[in-house]
């Protein structure tokens, strides 16, 4: 989808992807691969929640990028390339499973929660464990002065 917005290919590649994606999706899972697809869905108003704190904090600003400024102006062409994707390619096979994520930790273990009730596992917990004592080092072992070592700044 924002390849085809971003005119990053063709209209021939666009339609090539729609077609053929599911049709390799259909071939990893006859291959007995477990296919989980999210679609992590963000509203508008916390989207531009984040670009606003990326804009004002240093240590998110990185995270903004011309394309992201480009993106925000093409919200509508994404909003409907997203729909057009996941019309072509949600199949019984590997069907698309939307996440609310504007709260990020919470979508996060949502979906964590559902990949591991689609996949089967064994439980295998350890069971407790008691530390014995440490083993003392020998009275000949002296560590190196901390003044030959390289450090790396503490700036926080």
């Amino acid at each position: 989808g924002v390849e085809h917005v971003m005119g990053f290919c063709t209209d021939a590649q666009y339609q090539e992807f729609m077609q053929t994606c599911p049709e390799f999706e259909q071939m990893l899972v006859r291959s007995g691969i477990i296919l989980l697809k999210y679609w992590f869905s963000v509203s508008d108003e916390e989207q531009e929640r984040r670009f606003q704190s990326r804009t004002t904090d240093p240590a998110r600003r990185w995270k903004l990028s011309p394309m992201d400024l480009e993106s925000r102006d093409r919200w509508v062409e994404y909003s409907q390339a997203k729909d057009n994707m996941l019309a072509h390619t949600n199949i019984p096979e590997a069907p698309w499973f939307t996440v609310e994520a504007d709260d990020k930790k919470r979508a996060r273990l949502n979906c964590i929660s559902h990949i591991l009730s689609k996949i089967p596992y064994v439980d295998m917990t350890p069971e407790p464990l008691e530390l014995p004592p440490r083993k003392k080092a020998p009275n000949n072992y002296v560590r190196p002065p901390l003044y030959e070592q390289f450090f790396v700044p503490q700036l926080y």
